[in-house]
């Protein structure tokens, strides 16, 4: 199935949807930049789908296979952040490098999944480990336990594979996970989302911010970081600043004022944005300006069978 979305303005569906990109190995997600096309898998409540987004003169054509193909189509404008509106966000004038970020990518807008289970999913596996661990347990688990794309695949016929639906997640035996690098205390996260799917996807239903990160939190091992992961992903919600991440406060308070401060300093820095906390955090982000490093990177743990296992 094939549509063209005319937004009425510049719309790079990379630049939009790239934080949903888990590296660069990711397989449901590859970005073709030679045509800035992106494919990306995923799953619906309709089936399984492969989605290919290329950007044509203002336009957006979207190609759609498989079972949720309809259903994919419909929502490329929630996924491109057609629901998304700066309406309220300015830039204070102090804040030059925040200035700038908005003045480079105008047309940034906060994406919106509608697949709260499978962000979930995602953020659970990213709790409390670097990057490069959490994209390493993605591929191999998606690699196992995924289900292979509909359609061409990827460009060059690159195998892509749609994540496990919640009941297959749940079927991971402990030893994979720990293949995968993914101690018991991230995987339980998980698995027991994935006993609470059906609930977790009629948060979508919602508008109030704050009964949507109850209700999530609710959830045993779910906090206020990957709460806003998930609201930033399945919600399209521009306030789910990524507070109690390592990173996210002090690179964002030594981008607008150049000093790095902790959570409670960077929520009252960044209190006159709320609403766009996570639309200033998301520029700085794109920006590439963040606190300085001071040592070397932490090393990755060696305490799991995924530490030393080689990938496909």
């Amino acid at each position: 199935m094939v549509r063209v979305w005319r937004a009425g303005r510049v719309v790079d569906p990379h630049s939009v949807i790239g934080g949903l990109r888990k590296g660069p190995g990711d397989p449901a997600y590859v970005y073709d930049g030679a045509r800035r096309t992106v494919w990306r898998a995923t799953r619906t409540p309709e089936g399984p789908v492969l989605l290919r987004l290329t950007p044509r003169r203002g336009d957006v054509e979207a190609e759609a296979w498989g079972p949720g193909a309809e259903w994919a189509l419909d929502g490329v404008p929630e996924l491109l952040g057609e629901a998304d509106s700066w309406d309220g966000f300015e830039p204070l004038a102090e804040h030059r490098a925040l200035v700038d970020a908005a003045h480079r990518f105008p047309d940034v807008r906060v994406p919106r999944t509608r697949a709260v289970f499978e962000a979930m999913a995602a953020a659970g596996i990213e709790q409390v480990v670097t990057g490069k661990e959490a994209f390493r347990a993605w591929r191999l688990l998606l690699g196992e336990y995924g289900e292979p794309a509909p359609g061409p695949g990827g460009p060059e016929g690159r195998a892509m594979m749609v994540p496990p639906a919640p009941e297959e997640w749940r079927l991971i035996p402990s030893w994979q996970w720990l293949r995968a690098g993914v101690e018991g205390r991230r995987s339980r996260v998980v698995v027991t989302a994935a006993t609470r799917a059906k609930a977790l996807e009629r948060t979508l239903e919602l508008t109030d911010s704050a009964e949507i990160e109850r209700r999530l939190r609710s959830l045993p091992g779910v906090g206020v970081w990957t709460a806003a992961e998930v609201r930033q992903r399945a919600h399209g919600d521009a306030d789910a600043f990524s507070f109690a991440d390592y990173h996210v406060s002090r690179n964002v308070s030594y981008a607008l004022i150049g000093e790095e401060l902790d959570d409670d300093g960077c929520a009252e820095l960044i209190e006159p944005y709320r609403g766009h906390r996570f639309r200033v955090q998301r520029l700085l982000e794109m920006a590439g300006i963040g606190h300085p490093r001071y040592g070397p990177r932490k090393s990755l743990p060696t305490h799991t069978p995924g530490a030393t296992h080689r990938l496909r």
